[in-house]
């Protein structure tokens, strides 16, 4: 298999990345994409805290992040190799992980909050994307999403938002966003918007990429 081309997607937290990679993927096979996400990479830490001092903890530095391991497997992916990995929970005891097994493609897609930040990373990217969102949009999407599948409370919540998620955002983000080939500005609700956006994207690639 020839080298896959490489979608770089950054976003902050609640920037609609996750509906933005599912309306994309949408446009391709399983046999034609492959996806690897950071969020996977985070390095084990629940069993060596306190419920409290979990509360407290700073998800949103990229010291937490196993990167070696993550460009590891990405280099892995563009030599054509499976790879396998464990779910991250985000130590959710209520969630079960799952086994990933994530099998080269002609396109990989590598998506999270560091990927920029992480050069090694970054300059392995043959497209960059960069998703963002208004900030009382982003708060919104992010208290939906960790009250209901990661079972925090809105106390803690509102804690990492202000203490973390906005400060890692500023620090190691936002400064690389004029770096990227496209910005996408998703503030709308409506499906159809992002699935234009993603259709407009796909078709480029399956002229360049997929013939």
């Amino acid at each position: 298999m020839n080298k896959p081309f490489i979608i770089g997607i950054a976003g902050g937290s609640g920037s609609g990345k996750t509906f933005f990679l599912k309306c994309f993927r949408e446009h391709f096979t399983e046999a034609e994409v492959s996806l690897v996400s950071q969020d996977d990479y985070y390095i084990p830490v629940a069993h060596t805290m306190t419920k409290e001092e979990n509360m407290f903890y700073n998800f949103d530095l990229p010291s937490t992040v196993d990167h070696e391991h993550f460009n590891d497997d990405i280099n892995r992916l563009v030599r054509g190799e499976t790879i396998l990995k464990k779910e991250y929970t985000f130590n959710n005891p209520d969630v079960e992980p799952r086994m990933l097994e994530i099998k080269p493609a002609p396109i990989l897609i590598v998506e999270g909050l560091f990927i920029l930040h992480f050069r090694e990373i970054a300059s392995s990217l043959d497209l960059k994307i960069f998703i963002e969102a208004d900030d009382h949009i982003a708060l919104q999407r992010r208290v939906k999403r960790d009250l209901v599948e990661r079972g925090y409370s809105r106390e803690d919540v509102m804690y990492r938002w202000v203490n973390h998620v906005v400060p890692a955002y500023n620090a190691y983000l936002l400064p690389y966003k004029g770096e990227c080939d496209q910005v996408i500005t998703n503030n709308s609700h409506e499906a159809d918007d992002i699935i234009c956006v993603t259709e407009e994207i796909s078709k480029e690639l399956r002229k360049k990429i997929l013939i």
